[in-house]
């Protein structure tokens, strides 16, 4: 493992007429909204086969584009309990008067009261979780009428505190120690995400899963687990998916045989594997080791590391923010070639 979306036809003049006035309607809405919650816009669905904005149809409210990351397809926003966090939204109608609640993405039932929506900020639910924003929306002339739209997306994964764990231990579940914590002049992850069984199919980015990135040890029936996650990571990798997929001329959506080998370790289970490095970023949730078929010819080959290992140098061309670690991983020592990816903040190379 590593070190690291029939009346007489209308002259031209007419129709230009119309089609502007209908636009500055459109227009003068949607900038309302933006004026009044302060983090608002009008954007494209992520590149999908269906019709623009088929996905907004019968809606009013949505979350805008910059609630998706950088590369617009990560389906989560972290955050720690009862925090602030910036949930940028997309309101055609009068947003004035429109409240918010929290409700657990597998009930629907609020677990916070009703919250006034002043901006593009809101207050995180007090406990860690995975929640879907409920708007309130007030009838007009006080009839009493309370409508609710639910946003799906993104998810809000409000994390439990790092200061929780004790002794190495949280909620029964062993994560061990940090260097942070022995040494000091280290960094240690913001919190954990509670992993409760039902939660490992969860979509956090277009590509992946909350499965994906859980530690392969020896606590398999220890329940729930606990995942650092950087959302950087997340980001990193779609871009990179998208980069081979643009290379090969086809969808990200056709990409195939992706699959994550290895994404956050416990400190406790990094210390067992062979070769790992002994600060690995995989225990900082900004590490994932990954396979693809980027060539399409149904193998996992040397030369599908090549052109992922390409792809990474292009996202970080583009996005250096993302920059970090690339090792890749073909000697005979490894069953199945792979890539490590990270995103430690500064140009690391090697190969494996």
């Amino acid at each position: 493992m590593p070190a690291e979306s029939r009346p007489a036809p209308a002259s031209p003049n007419q129709n230009t007429r119309r089609k502007a006035t209908r636009f500055a309607v459109w227009a003068s809405r949607s900038i309302f909204g933006a004026a009044a919650l302060g983090a608002m816009q009008f954007v494209h669905a992520p590149e999908v086969a269906r019709a623009p904005f088929a996905q907004f149809v019968g809606r009013s409210v949505w979350a805008s584009g910059d609630a998706f990351g950088t590369s617009r397809e990560l389906k989560l926003r972290f955050t720690l309990p009862g925090q602030t966090v910036e949930f940028p939204l997309t309101v055609v109608d009068d947003p004035r008067g429109l409240r918010y609640q929290w409700v657990s993405v597998s009930d629907t039932v609020p677990v916070t009261p009703p919250m006034p929506l002043s901006g593009a900020t809101v207050a995180a639910p007090p406990r860690a979780g995975f929640y879907q924003l409920l708007l309130l929306r007030q009838a007009p002339q006080d009839s009493g009428v309370v409508t609710t739209e639910r946003v799906s997306e993104p998810t809000l994964a409000v994390m439990v505190p790092f200061a929780e764990k004790t002794a190495g231990i949280l909620n029964g579940y062993r994560i061990g120690t940090y260097l942070a914590e022995r040494f000091g002049g280290h960094e240690e992850p913001q919190g954990f995400l509670e992993v409760q069984p039902q939660d490992l199919e969860l979509n956090i980015s277009r590509h992946f899963r909350l499965g994906d990135f859980i530690t392969h040890d020896a606590q398999a029936d220890v329940w729930p687990k606990y995942v650092a996650l950087n959302p950087r990571l997340l980001d990193k990798l779609e871009l990179v998916v998208a980069e081979v997929a643009r290379i090969r001329g086809i969808s990200p959506d056709s990409i195939s045989a992706l699959d994550v080998h290895s994404g956050f370790r416990t400190p406790a289970h990094n210390a067992q594997v062979q070769r790992s490095a002994r600060d690995s970023r995989h225990q900082y949730g900004d590490a994932a080791d990954i396979v693809i078929d980027a060539d399409g010819d149904g193998r996992l080959t040397r030369s599908d590391s090549k052109i992922i290992a390409g792809a990474v140098d292009s996202v970080e061309e583009s996005h250096p923010d993302l920059v970090g670690g690339l090792g890749v991983y073909t000697s005979n020592r490894y069953r199945t070639p792979y890539v490590h990816i990270d995103t430690r903040g500064h140009r690391s190379r090697w190969r494996g």
